[in-house]
């Protein structure tokens, strides 16, 4: 019966780290032909994205292929979603250019050492935060910082393939160059390259708004390609595809230098934080959608063990695609047996028909691109932040121009930047409020929200909307000082200052020491500084800094009407009767 039991056990730690076991023992056959046909509609798209996106990253359009299929073979077995498709991705290719092209110096073989090497390191800087349970960290990129950053992203995209898409090469450079090199180029495009390009781009667009059920990048493909075949246009000028590579490249290590590691490293952070906060939003979409749980740990595994397998087949870091996954669900896929047939469907082609898009013109891979990058830009979101938080497009708009004018890599630094300040500033400068009891309405509220609100007279009630710390804690002070004063000016002197401090989660040690400073201070005029709704695990701190020997523990209250009544209560028995009430000022 032990045996048993320790068996049990194992099997499900080995199905809780790699989920494609307990995938394959739960298999409902009934599934098999709804997940192969969505298999064949995803490979149809795999393809020419794969490829297109792996030029965007400034490598050979063959490592897009090999990073699909290892990829997708590796989510199979560890990711924990039966919906997710994971693949080259257009938000990371400018990353990586960005990254390995420098250190490349024109080299195309050492520019797939440094991508495989990058995607290496994604990987284990992936696993080990899944591991680590350090999932929450794609929470630093709140949602104006992605809009913004998105956008940027699309800007920059649809600038570099330009060129491509006109027929002709610029020197690459920053975004204002890139620009000016392009327009000082328009003499030199090639009309039949271009004219073939945007019959892939209207076929592309146009089919999404008209018909968005039918694969348009997969239609405007066999298109363009069987003109290009008929016509030959590589013999007219227009640069193809050509025959690719026959077979799948061997495991390996890639070789780098010693000196490429740092660049490396750091760039591997910011992709991987990247593609984790796409992951854990993609993967939680669909997740809600199905009545499923989210595993956000073992999807930063999974998407670690993707990544580590691209390493060693000559790919390049990858991460979760919203598109390719919606159309696997849209094609009735129900498992992951849909990315796994997909991947090798795309295996066949290169071991056995490696020349089945040797005529795919090069333009057409840059309208895909363009419109992929074009995609990324959501400008629904971004009139929504204009309309309802002007702050929050503000920050959008700062990692959009962060990104365009200072380079992708920079723009992850900056969103990153960005969305701490933001948290920082919202902390630091709080919202606080002077309570009182609006007639007919139970508790204490804002009195701007309740003008007709009444406070007892000598008493102040302000509640702090955040945690006090160093940051926050003299403009707490002082906003204290200042009711004080506004109430001796007023007919009633101040006598007690209750904190609704149920909002307050917390007190570090500058801030205690600001307390018992403030609370001597007012002593020392005859006011009593008080606190009501204190969460115990607040309270237990201040116990450890010891601020109980300055500020009396009775003066603690678990609700606002026990400290109004005790004030009452004090109040009346020093004086006739209770104090006079005070009209809230409008």
């Amino acid at each position: 019966m032990t045996v048993a039991a320790d068996s049990g056990d194992s099997r499900r730690t080995l199905e809780r780290w790699v989920p494609g076991i307990r995938a394959i023992r739960t298999y409902d056959r009934g599934w098999l032909r709804r997940d192969l046909v969505a298999a064949v509609v995803l490979s149809a798209m795999l393809v020419p994205q794969g490829m297109a996106y792996a030029e965007l990253a400034g490598l050979p359009a063959i490592t897009g292929l090999y990073a699909t299929v290892v990829c997708l073979v590796a989510y199979a077995a560890f990711g924990p979603s039966p919906y997710l498709v994971l693949g080259p991705d257009s938000s990371l290719g400018p990353v990586i250019a960005a990254i390995i092209l420098p250190l490349a110096a024109g080299s195309v073989e050492r520019a797939v050492g440094l991508a495989g090497m990058l995607a290496l390191l994604v990987g284990a800087i992936a696993i080990g935060a899944g591991i680590a349970r350090l999932g929450f960290v794609s929470d630093l990129l709140s949602q104006p910082v992605r809009v913004g950053y998105m956008a940027g992203l699309a800007v920059v995209i649809v600038v570099s393939q330009l060129p491509a898409l006109f027929g002709y090469e610029v020197e690459g450079g920053d975004i204002v160059a890139d620009v000016q090199a392009f327009m000082a180029g328009l003499g030199q495009s090639h009309l039949a390259t271009l004219a073939v390009g945007l019959l892939a781009l209207g076929l592309i667009v146009g089919l999404k708004r008209l018909r968005p059920s039918l694969p348009g990048i997969l239609i405007a493909v066999v298109v363009t390609m069987a003109i290009s075949a008929v016509a030959d246009l590589a013999a007219r000028g227009v640069a193809v595809v050509g025959v690719l590579p026959q077979g799948f490249p061997s495991p390996s290590l890639p070789m780098i230098e010693a000196a490429d590691l740092p660049v490396l490293v750091g760039g591997a952070v910011a992709i991987t934080l990247v593609t984790v906060g796409d992951t854990v939003s993609v993967s939680s979409g669909f997740a809600t959608r199905r009545g499923r749980e989210l595993d956000t740990d073992q999807e930063i595994v999974a998407i670690g063990a993707a990544n580590v397998a691209c390493g060693v087949f000559s790919g390049f870091p990858i991460s979760t695609s919203s598109s390719r996954t919606a159309v696997a669900d849209q094609a009735g896929a129900k498992s992951q047996l849909t990315g796994f047939a997909a991947a090798l469907l795309v295996l066949l082609m290169l071991v056995a028909l490696p020349g089945l898009v040797r005529w795919l013109p090069l333009s057409v891979l840059a309208a895909i691109i363009i419109v992929a990058g074009a995609s990324l830009v959501d400008l629904p979101r971004l009139q929504r932040l204009w309309h309802v938080r002007r702050s929050d497009f503000a920050i959008a708009l700062i990692c959009l121009l962060g990104v365009v004018f200072v380079g992708v890599l920079e723009g992850i630094v900056i969103a990153v930047v960005v969305s701490a300040a933001e948290v920082f500033l919202r902390a630091w400068r709080p919202y606080s409020a002077v309570l009182g009891k609006p007639p007919d309405t139970r508790g204490y509220h804002d009195i701007t929200r309740y003008p007709q609100a009444e406070r007892p007279g000598g008493l102040v009630i302000l509640r702090w909307d955040a945690p006090l710390f160093f940051a926050n804690s003299s403009l707490f002070r002082d906003r204290v000082r200042e009711l004080v004063q506004r109430g001796e000016a007023e007919t009633a002197p101040v006598d007690w200052v209750v904190v609704a401090a149920e909002p307050i989660t917390d007190v570090d040690t500058t801030a205690a020491d600001m307390l018992v400073r403030l609370d001597e201070e007012l002593n020392a005029e005859g006011i009593h500084l008080v606190f009501a709704e204190l969460k115990d695990p607040v309270r237990d701190k201040l116990e450890r800094y010891s601020i109980y020997e300055v500020i009396d523990p009775g003066h603690f209250y678990p609700t606002i009407k026990a400290a109004v009544q005790a004030y009452r209560e004090e109040s009346a028995s020093g004086a006739a009767g209770p104090p006079p009430v005070a009209q809230s000022e409008p």
